[in-house]
């Protein structure tokens, strides 16, 4: 069986961390996500999906992310059942979040946006101008060697 899920979308409130009655820190927040695809004629629509994180990512969230922020988050889908003031049976459905990351850079008013850096222990393949990964041996390329 698989359940996987991954989205991308903003906080809609700040998170506020919980803990059980037996002191297990637990935070529930709420993911704008906008929809891949805009109908004709009309707007692109968004979905409000609610999101639950325990244990040290609980804390983390809790800690580090506000509302309006644009979060990934890797995890499972959940569902669970209640009754409401009503007496009237109800399914909720949420995501069980494995990983919660950043998913825009920090904000910073005076500095201009700054691509990422790679890890220097990627195992990427060295550009073809340092095929032999030594910046030394750069080659000149023409455009007309490009496959493209």
């Amino acid at each position: 069986m698989l359940n996987t899920a991954i989205l991308m979308g903003r906080l809609t409130a700040d998170p506020e961390l919980r803990h059980t009655t037996s002191s297990i820190p637990v935070v529930r927040f709420t993911l704008a996500v906008d929809r891949s695809y805009v109908p004709q004629g009309g707007e692109r629509q968004t979905d409000f999906i609610d999101v639950v994180a325990w244990r040290k990512t609980a804390e983390f969230v809790s800690r580090y992310f506000r509302k309006g922020m644009l979060v990934a988050v890797q995890g499972s889908i959940q569902t669970r059942s209640y009754t409401d003031n009503q007496n009237i049976r109800r399914k909720a459905f949420e995501i069980v979040a494995d990983n919660v990351h950043f998913a825009e850079p920090k904000r910073d008013s005076n500095a201009a946006p700054v691509a990422p850096m790679p890890r220097p222990d990627s195992q990427a393949p060295a550009p073809a101008a340092f095929a032999s990964g030594d910046p030394g041996d750069f080659q000149e390329i023409d455009d007309d060697d490009l496959p493209f």
